[in-house]
Parts: C-alpha cells; sequence; structure tokens
C-alpha cells in the first residue's frame, strides 16, 4: 500500500522548486495575489509579481505570451480547486477575480483590521497639525530610512557591493517594481 505524501511535504518541494525555477515562482506568486486580491489587472498582477521576485521576471521580449501561458495555469489550479477565475471588464471593478469571492480575502481584512486597530488617534490629530513642509519632510525620511533598510539587506545577500552600489540598487527596485 503507497501512502500519499503529506501535505507538509509537498510543501517543502513546491518551496524548493519556487526557489529553483522562476516559472514555478511568478505562478506561485500570482496564486497567492490572486486568492487573497481580486479585481487586479494585468498590469498591476505583474507589478505585484515583479515587486516580489525582480524586474523582467516575466521575461523582456515576450512578456505577455508568458504572464498569458502563467495566467491559464493559475485559471486550472483554481478551477482544480473548485473554483473559477475570471476577468471582470466592469468599470468599477476591471480585473481578475476568483467567482463569488469578496474584494479582499478573510486574512486580508483581519490583517487590515488590526493595523487599524493599532492607530492612535492623537497621533493622527498631531500629523493634521503639521504643515505640508513637515509632512513631506517626514514622509521623506520615511522614504530613506525604508531605502537604507532595502540597501543594508542588499549589502548583506552581496558583501562585495559598495555601501553606494547596494543604495543605488535600492533605488532601482524602489522605482522599477
Amino acid at each position: 500500500m503507497t501512502l500519499l505524501p503529506s501535505s507538509r511535504a509537498i510543501h517543502v518541494l513546491l518551496q524548493d522548486a519556487i526557489e529553483r525555477d522562476i516559472t514555478t515562482a511568478r505562478r506561485a506568486a500570482l496564486l497567492h495575489i490572486l486568492w487573497n486580491e481580486r479585481f487586479l489587472t494585468r498590469s498591476q498582477l505583474i507589478a505585484r509579481v515583479e515587486y516580489q521576485l525582480g524586474r523582467n521576471c516575466f521575461g523582456v521580449s515576450a512578456w505577455e505570451d508568458t504572464f498569458y501561458r502563467d495566467m491559464r495555469v493559475i485559471k486550472q489550479a483554481f478551477h482544480a480547486a473548485g473554483l473559477v477565475l475570471e476577468y471582470s471588464r466592469k468599470k468599477e471593478q476591471r480585473g481578475y477575480a476568483v467567482q463569488g469571492q469578496e474584494a479582499l480575502s478573510l486574512e486580508f481584512k483581519r490583517m487590515i483590521q488590526a493595523g487599524a486597530a493599532e492607530v492612535d488617534q492623537r497621533q493622527i490629530d498631531i500629523y493634521r497639525k503639521l504643515s505640508p513642509a513637515a509632512r513631506f519632510k517626514q514622509g521623506s525620511a520615511i522614504s530613506d530610512t525604508a531605502r537604507n533598510v532595502v540597501a543594508y539587506r542588499i549589502r548583506q545577500e552581496n558583501p562585495e557591493l559598495t555601501l553606494q552600489e547596494a543604495q543605488k540598487l535600492a533605488l532601482q527596485r524602489t522605482y522599477t517594481a
């Protein structure tokens, strides 16, 4: 008698395939994104996947064909789970969506609610009192800090890079993703 491997074992194999194969990684990212969010257009999906996997992960010249091939497989995966992935052309809700599902998954809604629960009304009141210049300065400082964190991580992964090279890559990732 042959037993099927556990879902944990299958997960380990899938993770290995994702790390080794860009096609599997793209498709896994698309599946995850579409499971959690609805009404995303092709360009929105591509931007989200490229943010996760890097620019041009769909290729440079035939990226549209690659995207549509990936989407055919994603539709098959949803179909195998008894779900239908469709494209809505309605002006107010344009994009790919799992039929019968709300705009956001329950998991995403919980994350948003948890984040909103952490908001301190006193902080919002203080922020409203700031001048536009002070708000801009604060926003710029936050962006600079985030970019420096990314540069630090890039440098950890690639110690041969100088700080300036890592910061340049972080900036490129910010504006090309």
